[in-house]
């Protein structure tokens, strides 16, 4: 199990460095097994600073490079070699210097160097955004706000986030501390039995409120015995888009890839607070009706990796009234899945059998 240490601060407030925090855990019974640096933009933008284009000339032996010369607050502008269609004189772009390292999307490092392109001297690189690993794209090189100072560093510019992220082996029986909030939670009792008081800082609710209940979806739990407890919510005049800077670096920290800001929180509440949750496009919910139950052995059922599973009678399923859309507890179905169209969602929390679901789970070789 991987925690963030920024995001365990979050819930009690502690200055110890990570190795003694680490220290502590595993004494607690939390076994710290390693504990990993975390970078949101791999290298941290070290080495690369602001320049500002002084100067923009056609290469004399190549008709798609550029010869530029750049300020970059040293004194003494730098020429660069630019291949970018968009860089004009005038602009602050992000100028890796000479000894920087970069990484490719795969990860592989390479290290900028003093060169010559046809015949011009090159002393850095005027950068893209996927160059820095600040985006996707590649069209040009990033123009940076006309306001910032030459030689002002990137990492003081952008949102870089640097964590520690402890891999706990977590036993089976800790359930309890399988989230940043019940590990939280036994660091403030181990702290406190050094002497040491803190203040377990829970989530606010103070925003929840309930404004719209056109959206009525009703739930009918057929198999209470496989589902002791089925919570939902539904939530209207969505806009599905990337998640914040910070709530993707969370779970980037820990290994999971951000989706969009609704999966996104979905995961990120499971990974706080130890609380799986599970949305499903409402508008795909034929009858405006949830029903907890069992199938006949034998129906289909495609799951969101678009693969058809066969279902066993003893599968727990969250269904409508014409046709499932979740094998509950494991995996949704593609036929109920958030997309970019999805403007309302129907939440779903909910306590589920734990021995029905790892059965199905292992039934069907799905690990989620």
């Amino acid at each position: 199990m991987k925690i963030s240490y920024n995001w365990l601060k979050q819930f009690i407030q502690i200055d110890w460095d990570s190795k003694k925090t680490g220290e502590l855990l595993t004494d607690l019974g939390l076994e710290v097994e390693g504990v990993e640096k975390f970078e949101s933009v791999k290298g941290g933008l070290k080495g690369i600073v602001v320049g500002h284009v002084l100067s923009c000339e056609k290469h004399t032996n190549a008709d798609k490079l550029n010869v530029t010369t750049v300020d970059i607050g040293s004194g003494t502008p730098l020429q660069i070699v630019c291949g970018a269609k968009n860089v004009a004189v005038g602009q602050k772009v992000p100028v890796a210097t000479i000894g920087t390292t970069l990484y490719t999307a795969d990860g592989e490092a390479w290290k900028i160097k003093k060169g010559k392109i046809r015949g011009e001297e090159s002393h850095g690189m005027i950068c893209a955004e996927d160059e820095l690993g600040l985006g996707t794209s590649h069209d040009g090189i990033m123009v940076l706000e006309n306001d910032l100072a030459p030689g002002t560093p990137c990492a003081e510019i952008f949102d870089i986030e640097e964590d520690e992220v402890f891999e706990i082996g977590l036993t089976p029986n800790r359930a309890d501390a399988m989230s940043h909030f019940g590990v939280a939670r036994d660091l403030k009792a181990g702290l406190k039995q050094k002497e040491i008081s803190k203040e377990l800082i829970t989530p606010s609710t103070s925003h929840f409120n309930i404004n719209d209940r056109s959206l009525k979806i009703d739930v009918d739990v057929i198999n209470t015995a496989l589902a002791p407890r089925y919570c939902g919510v539904t939530l209207s005049n969505l806009i599905i888009q990337p998640s914040p800077t910070w709530l993707k670096n969370r779970l980037k920290a820990i290994g999971i890839t951000p989706k969009n800001n609704v999966v996104d929180a979905t995961n990120y509440v499971l990974h706080e607070l130890g609380q799986p949750l599970h949305a499903f496009d409402a508008a795909k919910i034929k009858g405006n009706k949830i029903v907890v139950q069992t199938l006949p052995k034998g129906t289909k059922f495609v799951t969101l990796d678009g693969v058809e599973r066969t279902l066993h009678e003893d599968d727990l399923m969250i269904c409508d009234t014409e046709k499932p859309l979740c094998l509950a507890g494991v995996f949704g179905g593609l036929s109920s899945g958030v997309t970019e169209e999805t403007t309302s969602i129907f939440l779903e929390s909910a306590y589920f059998n734990p021995v029905s679901i790892r059965k199905s789970a292992k039934r069907h070789a799905l690990n989620t």
